[in-house]
């Protein structure tokens, strides 16, 4: 990699305003049975015929689509624009005889089933990870949050990282995986794990020091850009952002905008609340917190390493969302924040809806046609 092609590589285009965009994988499924079905290509020329907003692109396997929102300031023209997207995306599927819906991860397909998409990144990816990149037919929630420069994107990666286990419990989707239900509300995550390059960003200090350990990746010809890196956050800078990575794909388009107006008004209280950089004892619970949303949800026990105790994740979770009120309010995203406050308080997510809805459906499959009548209607 020459410095120049290095430099535009890690050029930040930085913002004042902490605008938000979301990317959001989903199910592509046959009517017959409502398993997983090779549909990308045919749904990609179906929506090609349409005019929508935002972006659709294939995805890895060919039973995966992604949309992409446009940016945003607010929460409700946020959640319209992902409703939209929605209804486009379900009738082009209609004329196909498919179906769409949200959820980390397919409750009862099998990952030796599935098709690399056609496109030379995913083939390229396929010949690298072998199996694992099957495995990942998992649907995750990408949440973009701009940073004004890259400095202010290390800084806010690295803080986030005390959050991450409350946007898991809060998007959870995926209890059911191969066939059986896997004691876990977020078992999505598991195969994102997989992957090397996995986990959290180095200890670095600012851009410059996030530069310098890039370029010494690059040259030892681990990455070739910042889509290398698999990590829960990562910094993006040809957007501008930080990139939430954790979250299950919601089971409805308006959950997903609520997560993003969470993480817009945590990243503001964030910037204008909280001085100096993370806690240095953070690292030292990351694994257990992240463990404990991912197995437990909202019932998921959670270290504070600044108050040096361990508390529910819902106790800590209620204090960060009322703490983050007020920035919600100034950026337009208070019903959003009120919301996910009635959530907590019932200690309800998709995964326990999915639990009770396998408990009075008689199949899987059955569990999936409701996934595809909830995304369709919400």
């Amino acid at each position: 990699m020459t410095d120049s092609e290095f430099e535009a590589l890690l050029d930040f285009k930085g913002s004042d305003k902490p605008t938000m965009g979301v990317e959001l994988e989903l199910q592509i499924l046959s009517r017959h049975d409502y398993n997983l079905t090779r549909g990308a290509t045919d749904l990609l020329a179906q929506l090609a015929k349409r005019d929508h907003p935002g972006n659709v692109v294939p995805e890895i396997t060919e039973g995966m689509i992604e949309l992409n929102s446009t940016i945003h300031h607010e929460y409700e023209a946020l959640a319209e624009e992902l409703e939209t997207l929605r209804d486009h995306l379900v009738s082009a599927a209609d004329r196909l005889h498919l179906a769409v819906a949200g959820g980390g991860a397919h409750p009862f397909q099998r990952w030796s089933d599935q098709r690399i998409y056609p496109g030379a990144r995913y083939q390229a990816l396929h010949e690298q990870y072998g199996y694992l990149a099957q495995q990942f037919t998992v649907f995750g929630q990408h949440i973009h949050i701009a940073c004004r420069d890259g400095d202010e994107a290390v800084r806010l990666t690295r803080l986030m990282a005390r959050y991450i286990p409350h946007f898991i419990a809060l998007s959870a989707s995926s209890p059911f995986y191969q066939g059986v239900d896997t004691a876990f509300h977020s078992a999505r995550l598991s195969a994102v794990n997989a992957f090397p390059l996995s986990g959290t960003m180095p200890a670095v200090e600012d851009w410059q020091g996030f530069c310098a350990y890039f370029r010494r990746m690059a040259d030892y010809g681990v990455v070739a850009s910042m889509k290398d890196f698999y990590w829960d956050i990562r910094p993006k800078p040809n957007y501008g952002t930080i990139e939430l990575r954790i979250c299950d794909t919601p089971l409805t388009p308006r959950q997903a905008a609520r997560l993003a107006t969470f993480a817009q008004a945590l990243v503001s209280w964030l910037r204008q609340e909280v001085r100096g950089h993370a806690h240095p004892d953070l690292p030292l619970a990351y694994a257990y917190n992240r463990f404990q949303a991912c197995r437990h949800g909202l019932y998921a026990q959670f270290i504070d390493v600044a108050r040096h105790s361990e508390r529910p994740l819902c106790d800590d979770l209620a204090e960060v969302l009322e703490q983050v009120l007020p920035h919600a309010l100034r950026l337009g995203g208070e019903r959003a924040i009120r919301e996910l406050q009635r959530q907590v308080h019932r200690q309800e997510n998709d995964a326990a809806w999915l639990r009770e809805t396998a408990a009075n459906e008689p199949s899987l499959g059955h569990v999936v046609l409701r996934q595809v009548e909830r995304w369709a209607a919400a």
